[in-house]
């Protein structure tokens, strides 16, 4: 049965109506606790929690089917700030089409009522276009800038004329006072072929603007250069890197034995800059990623001075499933006044979640967890003197 106008306007009330009951839906802890981070039920975006206007043309002239025009296939991998008691994830919305694009979502909480802005972020364009942008981290830089660092991708030119799949990925820089007036900055320069999951830290080192980044030879493969570098560049508005060092390496048989990188920017605590990084390693059905934390000097931000065994968070349930399963990646989280920390991941390439920990949990958790002896012997020798010492407690 074809449309008519008053029907297709009751089809609007109802988009309008859903949409509402969603992002007004309020969020509550899982109930699973671990001692370290209480997850939240619902996902804090999803593509379901993009604007309806976005996707479909409301004038029953031009669409009398009200058919959707413009498709969204995924919300993740959003960088987060907290600007006047609110919260912004800057999130990767990935289309139909398979391009990204970023846009703000905002909260006054923090784990619900998040909800898009009007129109998404019209990004400057430079000389030598992107095809493809996403995994924003935003830093709010001592210089009183807020910092975006993102990946850019395009079409490698040295391809063969039927290779559709080799890409080089580098990072791209803007910045903004407001979230909403960007400033585009020429892409850094390293000394690698690709670069991505590179995170600006919050101060200046020696003077300079220092960045974690990932060095790397492919655009998938990780080859000689995995690990999380650590680089100084002398400006930021031109910003080049001629030297960059490892701080934290991939090892054999590890869940960061395939490659590693930098979540979101660093927190400063009084024990040291604390860190989340994704680790990915190999399984029988493909790569798997989960998330890590390790705290390094903060004389020296390049000496990792603890790190736990092992994994912090991990897919599970429902969120070991989507266009990319089995992964958890994290490039956001924010702090407030209380000392809490609002961890925002993304599960599966597909939907944005949160976890609430607090600065003292996390620094217990890093600085008392045993780090990761190598071996399954030295695991069980862990093991065995836990039991012990909890015998009087049995």
């Amino acid at each position: 049965m074809a449309y008519t106008m008053k029907n297709t306007s009751m089809q609007v009330e109802q988009l309008q109506e859903q949409y509402e009951q969603l992002v007004q839906r309020g969020n509550e802890p899982a109930g699973t606790y671990n001692g370290i981070y209480s997850r939240y039920k619902y996902p804090v975006l999803t593509a379901a929690h993009i604007p309806y206007f976005w996707k479909f043309d409301l004038n029953p002239a031009t669409n009398p089917h009200l058919q959707e025009r413009i498709g969204v296939n995924a919300v993740f991998n959003a960088g987060t700030i907290r600007l006047n008691g609110k919260f912004y994830l800057v999130a990767r919305v990935e289309g139909n089409d398979r391009k990204s694009f970023f846009a703000v979502a905002e909260s006054p909480n923090g784990t619900d009522h998040f909800r898009f802005w009007d129109y998404p972020i019209a990004l400057p364009q430079v000389a030598d276009k992107e095809t493809n942008v996403y995994d924003m981290r935003l830093t709010q830089h001592e210089d009183g800038w807020i910092y975006g660092l993102f990946c850019v991708e395009r079409r490698d030119p040295a391809a063969a004329p039927g290779d559709q799949l080799a890409a080089v990925a580098q990072c791209g820089i803007v910045r903004t006072k407001d979230l909403r007036s960007w400033e585009r900055l020429p892409d850094l320069k390293t000394s690698s072929p690709q670069q991505r999951n590179v995170v600006l830290h919050p101060e200046l080192v020696n003077g300079k603007y220092a960045f974690y980044t990932r060095p790397q030879d492919g655009f998938i493969e990780a080859g000689n250069g995995g690990g999380i570098g650590f680089g100084l560049a002398d400006d930021i508005t031109r910003a080049v890197i001629h030297e960059e060092q490892l701080l934290d390496k991939k090892v054999y048989h590890t869940v960061y034995e395939a490659k590693n990188g930098l979540g979101p920017a660093p927190i400063k605590t009084k024990k040291g800059w604390l860190h989340l990084a994704h680790g990915v390693r190999n399984t029988a059905a493909g790569l798997r990623y989960t998330l890590y934390v390790f705290i390094t000097s903060l004389e020296d931000p390049t000496l990792v001075i603890h790190k736990p065994a092992g994994y912090f968070m991990a897919p599970e349930g429902e969120e070991r499933v989507g266009d990319v399963s089995n992964v958890l990646f994290s490039n956001g989280w924010v702090t407030d006044e209380e000392g809490n920390i609002f961890v925002y991941y993304a599960s599966s390439d597909t939907r944005m979640h949160v976890a609430v920990t607090t600065v003292d949990k996390m620094l217990d958790y890093a600085i008392n967890t045993p780090a990761d002896g190598f071996t399954s012997d030295s695991t069980v020798q862990r093991i065995c003197e836990q039991v012990s010492k909890n015998q009087t407690f049995l």
